[in-house]
């Protein structure tokens, strides 16, 4: 199996080789290494004094460490913007701050490497299919999940319905009272 640096650094010098203020951010962090972590993925890269990144050697220790949970896979592709927000990070906050804002904003333009290849109206429409088909399985998973929120609420019983929990308090709330009531009756006997 491929180390995830050969494919993820090369993927990602090509999104900054086209973001200028990416790259300007990064320089001043040239030979600084980050680390990160997640699942099964473990990638080290460090920024070269282009403002690109470039597999770290063995003997560079991390200066940021970005762990991320078991689920940051799933998180990366039904809601991006969530990921780093779940992200734990160590070691020298400027750079872990300019990291998570390069990031964060860093766009793919993939309808113009896709008009490189196949030309200009056909990489726009099959860019127009992605997109929707992406939003249909966003807005279907959406769905499925507040179905199968339903289902265990209302229909199964395998999970009480916050209505339910709220009724049952208010019941033991009343029964309190009522007890209270009733010790104080039984006081004055």
């Amino acid at each position: 199996m491929l180390p995830p640096g050969t494919i993820v650094v090369p993927l990602l010098n090509h999104l900054l080789e086209r973001e200028d203020w990416a790259r300007q951010r990064l320089r001043p962090f040239s030979g600084q290494t980050a680390q990160i972590e997640g699942g099964p993925i473990n990638l080290v890269m460090t920024v070269d004094d282009t403002g690109l990144f470039r597999a770290a050697k063995p003997e560079e220790a991390p200066t940021v460490t970005i762990s991320f949970g078991p689920e940051a896979p799933v998180k990366l592709l039904t809601e991006p913007a969530a990921l780093f927000a779940s992200a734990r990070l160590s070691g020298a906050a400027n750079f872990a701050e300019t990291l998570a804002f390069v990031f964060r904003n860093l766009r793919w333009d993939y309808e113009a490497d896709l008009a490189g290849v196949i030309g200009d109206i056909p990489a726009h429409r099959l860019a127009r299919l992605l997109a929707d088909g992406v939003n249909w399985h966003r807005s279907a998973t959406q769905r499925l999940g507040s179905n199968v929120g339903e289902y265990a609420t209302e229909e199964s019983g395998l999970v009480t319905s916050a209505r339910d929990l709220l009724n049952f308090g208010n019941e033991i709330d009343r029964l309190r009272d009522d007890l209270a009531r009733l010790e104080k009756r039984v006081s004055k006997l």
